[in-house]
């Protein structure tokens, strides 16, 4: 005799509501639109085991739209406890699982850094250390590639180690030195730099070039450089690269540079630096960080 399989229902999944009845399951919107499923959430103290559901109340909502579908479940995850929910990052992974969303991937091309002449009088000030102890004492900068229909577009950027946040950057139709100078310039004027600040990048001929040296001479920071070929030593700089082509410009298409120079200047001034969690700071923002650190000195 065979048997007809019984239909699941939230009750009888893997995700099984507990005995006790201390926990309680609660709506939770994923996605614009689609309702991901039942969360469990801790019932307030006092509650006995045979109490009656606290009365329905708004659910909270995390929507990968918000975060323009970018968040993986560990993201999510943390974005729902900001909000006061209790869950586990699995639950909140098999909920996706579940129901095939899937946050935007990287592709796996990426361009090659090509270098000329001799950077060997350049030291590596930074061995891999991204960290630093306040903002403006550490940066990291690099340069990327952004396609348009007219054409390339260059941008690059510089990153403050301690915040994490992109506090300079500079796009143009070539990768010349100017580039790369215009984005420290940026940062100089916009942020506060510590006296001999290291700025660290990887031997391109941009940041091994006289003019950049003389630029950096001039607003007194440390220029630090990596190993040939090695894009461990400038992780931090391609980390942000990374999240840029995967979040923003391998999902859109640029009829124009200005275009393009518009979209990428939004998402870093809107999304990377105010809005964005990151890992490296505990899943907070990087503004959170900078304020952070103003309030502690101002109490000090």
């Amino acid at each position: 005799m065979i048997s007809t399989p019984r239909r699941r229902d939230h009750a009888t999944t893997r995700h099984e509501i507990p005995a006790s009845g201390r926990e309680w399951l609660h709506d939770v919107r994923l996605a614009g639109g689609v309702d991901v499923g039942l969360l469990r959430v801790a019932r307030p103290a006092g509650l006995g085991d045979h109490a009656p559901p606290r009365p329905p109340r708004d659910p909270h909502r995390m929507d990968l739209h918000d975060s323009e579908q970018t968040y993986g479940h560990r993201r999510i995850h943390a974005a729902l406890a900001r909000q006061g929910e209790r869950c586990s990052p699995e639950l909140v992974r098999a909920i996706m699982r579940e129901l095939g969303l899937v946050p935007c991937q990287p592709r796996p091309w990426r361009p090659t850094t090509t270098i000329a002449g001799d950077a060997a009088p350049i030291p590596d000030l930074v061995c891999r250390d991204f960290s630093a102890t306040a903002p403006g004492t550490k940066l990291v900068g690099d340069i990327t590639y952004l396609p348009t229909w007219e054409g390339w577009l260059y941008l690059a950027t510089v990153i403050d180690c301690h915040t994490k946040a992109c506090i300079g950057y500079a796009l143009a139709d070539h990768m010349r030195a100017d580039l790369v100078i215009d984005a420290l310039a940026m940062a100089a004027r916009n942020y506060s730099l510590a006296d001999q600040a290291i700025f660290h990048s990887d031997r391109g001929t941009q940041y091994t070039s006289g003019a950049f040296a003389a630029a950096t001479a001039t607003l007194g920071i440390r220029r630090s450089v990596g190993r040939t070929g090695s894009c461990f030593d400038n992780a931090q700089a391609e980390s942000f690269n990374a999240a840029l082509k995967v979040e923003r410009i391998n999902r859109t298409v640029y009829p124009t540079r200005e275009h393009a120079r518009a979209d990428v200047a939004r998402y870093i001034e809107f999304r990377y630096n105010t809005k964005r969690l990151h890992s490296a700071l505990g899943y907070r923002t990087p503004k959170e960080v900078h304020d952070e650190y103003l309030n502690q000195q101002l109490a000090a």
